[in-house]
């Protein structure tokens, strides 16, 4: 058994450890370094929140130290009893009415923060992007625009961007940590919200619902550009041709296999409407592949090969013909050329 230096120690080597783990991540997925009004917003409203809680738990604790020593039992006093003050109508004032004010100074700027992020007030004006929430991928389609596209969102710096938000399954939660708050996406009511950037950069978003066994793996990524680069960015993507030929032999048969497995029946180039799997217009510009594997052609072949192991429960398992490693290689580098910007994850912020 550790002694009281032992158990001390390996409570502080404990500490240490969880507060060495707390810095690990990836950048720009932290609500404690906000680089957007809405992660600001909320950031204030976690500090306000620990600083209440904190002033609760000392003041909680002096009076705990207080009664431990000076009220403890004393040796010839076994029988005492100390006064009794239950039916004390000015502790039970007190301590009452004070909970109720710290409830209250958390309450308003909160509702506050709320109704201000969820203002449409200039939704008209700005950039409105419907988004659908699936099992287990985001899809996007720009109002006005006529662009669709799947897991990346490309934004300007500095701008408010609406996200008029959907589900087709299950209910979802939209979340960005270091740009905006969570939003929940339900499949029959549309919420809003908007997100404004201050830097350029690649954010990543998540699911913050859990919405089925690959609930974790459903992450996308917000590309915050230049307005420059964002008006490049979507004249790129209006100008695609879906029906245009790879000038790469390997690419062309690659894209006569993909119609041929009727793999457009679920999947869309260019400004289609939405299918039952993700657009796949630029996918060739993407960092990642079903969410979380990085984009390589053997983890595309893999993907193509048994989708099942790379993401559990996805919709596309079983959908299709079984695929040689050859067809799969060449499907692979078909869609690896579908780039249609220069404006990609990579460039973003650089």
């Amino acid at each position: 058994m550790l002694g009281w230096m032992g158990k001390f120690r390996a409570l502080f080597l404990l500490s240490s450890l969880a507060l060495v783990l707390s810095g690990c991540g990836k950048e720009n997925l932290t609500a404690l370094v906000p680089k957007g009004y809405g992660a600001e917003s909320s950031l204030d409203l976690i500090i306000l929140t620990t600083v209440i809680m904190l002033f609760v738990f000392a003041i909680v604790m002096v009076i705990y130290v207080i009664a431990l020593v000076r009220f403890r039992k004393r040796k010839g006093q076994e029988d005492y009893i100390p006064k009794q003050v239950e039916g004390n109508h000015t502790l039970e004032t007190v301590w009452t009415v004070i909970p109720i004010l710290l409830l209250i100074i958390i309450a308003i700027p909160t509702v506050i923060a709320t109704f201000d992020l969820a203002d449409e007030t200039d939704a008209k004006d700005a950039i409105n992007v419907s988004v659908t929430g699936n099992q287990y991928w985001w899809h996007f389609d720009y109002a006005g625009e006529e662009i669709q596209t799947s897991q990346d969102l490309y934004i300007p710096v500095g701008e408010k961007v609406y996200l008029n938000m959907l589900s087709s399954d299950v209910i979802h939660s939209l979340w960005v940590p270091s740009l905006s708050g969570k939003m929940d996406v339900n499949p029959e009511n549309e919420n809003t919200m908007y997100i404004e950037a201050y830097e350029e950069g690649v954010y990543w978003g998540k699911c913050a619902e859990f919405c089925g066994p690959s609930h974790s793996l459903m992450d996308f990524k917000i590309v915050v550009v230049s307005p420059e680069e964002y008006e490049q960015w979507i004249a790129d993507m209006q100008n695609v041709d879906p029906e245009a030929e790879p000038e790469d032999a390997v690419a062309a048969e690659g894209q006569g296999l993909f119609e041929e497995n009727n793999c457009m029946a679920c999947h869309a180039i260019g400004s289609s409407p939405v299918q039952t799997g993700p657009n796949l217009t630029n996918i060739g510009d993407r960092s990642r592949l079903a969410g979380t594997e990085e984009l390589t052609k053997a983890n595309l072949v893999e993907w193509l090969k048994d989708p099942e192991k790379l993401k559990p429960g996805n919709k596309m398992t079983d959908k299709y013909p079984s695929l040689s490693d050859e067809d799969a290689d060449k499907i692979a580098e078909y869609l690896l050329q579908l780039q249609p910007s220069d404006i990609t994850p990579e460039s973003a912020g650089n």
